[in-house]
Order: structure tokens, then C-alpha cells, then sequence
């Protein structure tokens, strides 16, 4: 299989070597011509225009990593090619939007998969595992905690929820294979905060999700004190005990007693590019499908209007 890499920015790079390494590349895309020096001598085809690459190469599918603001256009003439599409997170930054790419790649039977690498880390792998084998009887509540101190240049606002919240509210649906019911907000930026015209730094949430499961949500990304890693820690409750991730570290505790887990064996730890692979091999539904993702982007959605009004929200999760 063959791919057209779209955008070829810091993430694009990134995509760019792990494609080439692994034999995939058939062309790359990027407006800014000077980009194509970070491809040195390597003899793969350049374009500066996106309909002239999907004119002239054969591909059975499209990497798009492109500024979330061009990816519904990238996406859709993708899709009028007919091809598979792997994209960078979010959809769209316009819920309803995102709705529409969706509708569009299941009506018409387009494989459209979202790289959510977050669900693909190992001990998030693991932490799943072990819930799913009842070690901690039934999963009653999730505490979600992340600082970072995260200031980096974007073309576009930063929104934590948007750029790095989405991940951690994925996890509550894959943690618990449960959909959101409600959500409490408030998105604020603390005293501390970098300066960016329109951008939200910090956030709060209470979700309920089905079958009574709550969780809770702390973040930061300007925060000063002892970093968390990208997942976040966490504490999940079940009936007959807790699962706890801090640092690096995954711990089961029941009856008062601790167990530091250690084995990572029986594990499914392939990347996002494995598994859409994969997909596209069986033929069947990618894990982070864009009909799947939009549910955890309905969290967000929700969770914004939720802090705007100041109001409980009930999420209305699509059903496409």
C-alpha cells in the first residue's frame, strides 16, 4: 500500500520518516515549497498543490496532517478520490463540520480513521486490560489529573480541550466503554497563564457517563509545579479496588494492599499507522474510526457549551 502524505510541518515530518521508513510513500504535499528541504535527496514526488498530487499518484490512501483548519478540505478531496484517509486530530474544529466528514465517510463506505495515539501507549493498553479482567471488581468513578507547562506557537488558538483534553476525554470512553450523559465545565485561564489572544489554558469537568460512572478532570497548561506525562495520572475506583497511574507508574491496590504491576505482557501495542493498516487489510472499522472519535469529540463539544453557559449539559451523542 501507497500514501500521499499531506503537510509536512513538525507532526508532518514525524509522519513523513515513519512512511518512508516503512516503504509506504508515494508523494508528499506541502504549500510552502521551502518545506521540501527537510526531505533532503530523497527521491519522493513534491507538490505544492494537493489536486495535482491526487491527479498524477496512485495511492490507496491519505495521511493528513495538515493545520486542523484545512483538514475538512484535504479530507473531502481525499474522499472524492475514494481514498482512505488517516487524519491528524481534531476532525474539525466545528463540531457540526465534523459530523458532515463523518456522514460523508460512512455513506459512502470510505475508510476514515483518526490518529488517536494516546489509546495506542502501553500502559494505557495495560490499564484496560486489567479492567477488562475485573481486577478491581466494576469501574465506579475516573479522576483525571494533567499540568504541563505548554506553550508552544500554533497557526490557529489554543484551546486545551481542543489540543490536548480531547485525548484524556477519549480515555474516559475507552477506560470505560461507556458514552457521556452530562458534563460540568469551566474553562478558565489562571493568573500564571501564558498570554495568547483567545486561547484557554486551564480546565475543569464533571462527567456522568452511562451505567452511573462519573469522572472528574483537572488540567493545566501553564502549570509550574511537577509535570505530569501526557496521559495525565489517574485514579480509577471500582467496587473491589483501585488502579492508580502516577508517573510511569501503573499500581492495583485492593484490600489495603499494593501491587506496582510490571508485567506488560499480552498487550496489543502497535501505533495508530499499525492499526489502520490493519483495518484496511481485514476490512473492517478502525479503533479510533472517525464515526468512533466523534463521540469523544462530542465530550468536548458539549463541555464547551457546558462552561459558556455556565449549566449541566446533556451530551447528545451521535449516532451515525
Amino acid at each position: 500500500m501507497k500514501a500521499i502524505l499531506v503537510g509536512l510541518g513538525s507532526a508532518g515530518f514525524s509522519w513523513y520518516k515513519r512512511l518512508r521508513d516503512q516503504g509506504l510513500l508515494a508523494a508528499v504535499v506541502e504549500v510552502d515549497a521551502a518545506m521540501k528541504e527537510k526531505m533532503q535527496n530523497d527521491p519522493f514526488p513534491f507538490y505544492t498543490s494537493l489536486e495535482e498530487a491526487l491527479q498524477q499518484e496512485e495511492a490507496d490512501f491519505l495521511v493528513n496532517v495538515t493545520s486542523p483548519m484545512v483538514h475538512t478540505v484535504v479530507n473531502h478531496a481525499a474522499f472524492d478520490r475514494k481514498l482512505a484517509v488517516l487524519c491528524e486530530k481534531p476532525i474539525s474544529f466545528d463540531y457540526e463540520e465534523s459530523m458532515e466528514v463523518v456522514a460523508r465517510a460512512e455513506r459512502e463506505k470510505l475508510p476514515f480513521m483518526i490518529a488517536e495515539n494516546y489509546r495506542r501507549m502501553t500502559h494505557i493498553r495495560k490499564m484496560k486490560q486489567l479492567l477488562d479482567e475485573g481486577v478491581i471488581g466494576s469501574l465506579s468513578s475516573m479522576d483525571v489529573q494533567f499540568y504541563r507547562y505548554h506553550n508552544v506557537q500554533r497557526r490557529y488558538t489554543v484551546s486545551i480541550l481542543d489540543d490536548i483534553g480531547v485525548h484524556h476525554f477519549d480515555l474516559l470512553r475507552y477506560f470505560s466503554g461507556r458514552e457521556g450523559k452530562t458534563v460540568q465545565a469551566k474553562l478558565y485561564n489562571p493568573i500564571n497563564a501564558w498570554e495568547q489572544d483567545g486561547a484557554i489554558i486551564n480546565a475543569y469537568a464533571f462527567l456522568e457517563m452511562d451505567n452511573g460512572i462519573t469522572a472528574s478532570y483537572n488540567a493545566s497548561i501553564s502549570a509550574r509545579g511537577t509535570e505530569t506525562p501526557w496521559s495525565g495520572n489517574w485514579r480509577l475506583e471500582g467496587t473491589e479496588g483501585a488502579i492508580e497511574f502516577i508517573g510511569k507508574e501503573i499500581r492495583v491496590i485492593r484490600d489495603g494492599e499494593v501491587q506496582l504491576i510490571e508485567d506488560y505482557s499480552g498487550i496489543d501495542v502497535t501505533d495508530t499507522l499499525a492499526e489502520f493498516l490493519a483495518s484496511l487489510r481485514e476490512g473492517r472499522e478502525s479503533e479510533s474510526s472517525g464515526r468512533d472519535y466523534l463521540k469523544t469529540q462530542a465530550l468536548v463539544h458539549y463541555a464547551k457549551l457546558a462552561s459558556s453557559s455556565g449549566q449541566t449539559y446533556a451530551i447528545d451523542v451521535p449516532t451515525l
